[in-house]
């Protein structure tokens, strides 16, 4: 399938060799259409079809053929303005500002139209496709907001002439924002039910999924509502588990709408309906419309992140000690083999972490408070209980003690 449109002004170039024309005039009965693009060059504004008249008028004493008894195109031209009504019907539910034409064309006609140009060695011809393409998209373009955009046309109209009928492909709007995320029970994606996969079944209460939300949803939502769309991808830069909450400016993520008919959307409105549906659980800040290269590039990124972690030993922690303990992770790197809790899905290796700075907030008997900043992928857990030595150093091992995580946030992700 061939896509291809010309500006209005574009002229096809006079065929260098000439004198084959007469021949192929005599030996194929062609339509108008058909000898404007094969055969002469178009003057401003001029169609095809009036080239062709032109040239055959001028230059022959060929009356004009009907085009539905054209021995290239079949009569096919004589559909554009059902091909037009067509397209024009499957947009009018859509906004866009951009777009492409395309067609699909029966092989025969192609074929032959590539005989033609081979046998009567034509030389820079346009093709019928060329032709339907120029047909639709003209008159589409006439629209003030609406251009042509070879690259990334926020719809791509694919017209099939054998079966009359138009297929759609819509650039999916993309979104992006930092969510901060108050609840520790809310996962940042939806969880499919391991039973059904989805399907809904009596363990997931038919819902198909282990969480009723998740930061994905919420924030999803309202933006499926506005854009009267069919579905989402959601992108995050990287995750939180689910048990631990997102402070701070919160964490950088794209959300990829799929099939919007709406591509205008009021960003501040959605974000106070997030926040509002959510009851205060979920919150985005930083929103704007954006492409999908800032999904690989978010996916790739190594966000420097703060946490703040609470732990519990079984016995009173000395604060000095444990200050010691902090200051001598400053500027380390732990080795971390993949932690037990996710050995099932994700890869058993060995990952090296840099520990930029670990400070002791509050020391409470046997509880107390550390804000570390570390390396993008580093597990703040397993940091601290030392995961039966897969971690290493971990706080646990370095103070003596046994602790554990009571707590776990993420106050800061860095970057951007």
């Amino acid at each position: 399938m061939m896509l291809i449109m010309t500006s209005k002004n574009s002229k096809i170039k006079e065929n260098i060799d000439k004198k084959n024309i007469p021949i192929l005039l005599d030996e194929y009965h062609l339509c108008d259409h058909c000898i404007g693009r094969l055969c002469t060059r178009r003057e401003k504004n001029e169609t095809f079809q009036d080239a062709g008249k032109r040239y055959r008028t001028k230059n022959t004493n060929i009356k004009e053929n009907p085009v539905n008894q054209c021995e290239l195109c079949q009569g096919l031209l004589n559909e554009l303005p059902d091909f037009l009504h067509l397209a024009q019907h499957a947009i009018s539910d859509y906004e866009f500002t951009s777009f492409l034409i395309g067609c699909i064309i029966d092989e025969d006609i192609l074929l032959k139209e590539q005989n033609i140009i081979q046998k009567f060695d034509l030389t820079d011809t346009a093709s019928i496709k060329q032709e339907i393409n120029e047909y639709i998209g003209l008159i589409l373009e006439d629209e003030p907001i609406r251009v042509v955009d070879f690259k990334h046309p926020d719809i791509m109209i694919i017209v099939n002439t054998q079966f009359n009928i138009v297929s759609l492909q819509i650039k999916p709007l993309c979104v992006y924002g930092r969510y901060s995320k108050y609840r520790r029970d809310l996962p940042q994606t939806k969880w499919f039910c391991r039973r059904c996969h989805g399907k809904g079944c009596r363990y997931c209460n038919y819902t198909g999924k282990l969480y009723q939300d998740s930061v994905e949803e919420l924030i999803a939502h309202s933006f499926i509502k506005y854009a009267q769309a069919e579905d989402e991808s959601f992108h995050g830069a990287g995750r939180e588990d689910i048990d631990v909450r997102m402070l701070g400016s919160g964490r950088p993520f794209v959300l990829e709408i799929k099939d919007p008919k709406k591509r205008t959307v009021s960003l501040l409105k959605i974000k106070e309906e997030i926040e509002q549906e959510s009851n205060g659980d979920v919150k985005v800040n930083s929103l704007k419309c954006t492409d999908s290269s800032d999904i690989s590039r978010i996916k790739l990124a190594h966000f420097q992140k703060v946490y703040v972690v609470k732990i519990h030993a079984p016995v009173p922690i000395q604060k000095e000690k444990l200050k010691k303990v902090a200051l001598s992770l400053q500027g380390t790197t732990i080795n971390q083999q993949t932690p037990t809790r996710v050995e099932k899905r994700r890869a058993n290796k060995i990952r090296r972490r840099q520990i930029y700075r670990c400070t002791v907030l509050e020391v409470d008997g046997t509880m107390a408070s550390l804000e570390i900043e570390s390396e993008s992928g580093t597990y703040i857990k397993e940091l601290v209980t030392g995961d039966n030595g897969r971690t290493q150093p971990n706080i646990s091992q370095l103070l003596n003690i046994a602790c554990e995580v009571k707590s776990l946030d993420v106050k800061e992700v860095k970057g951007e």
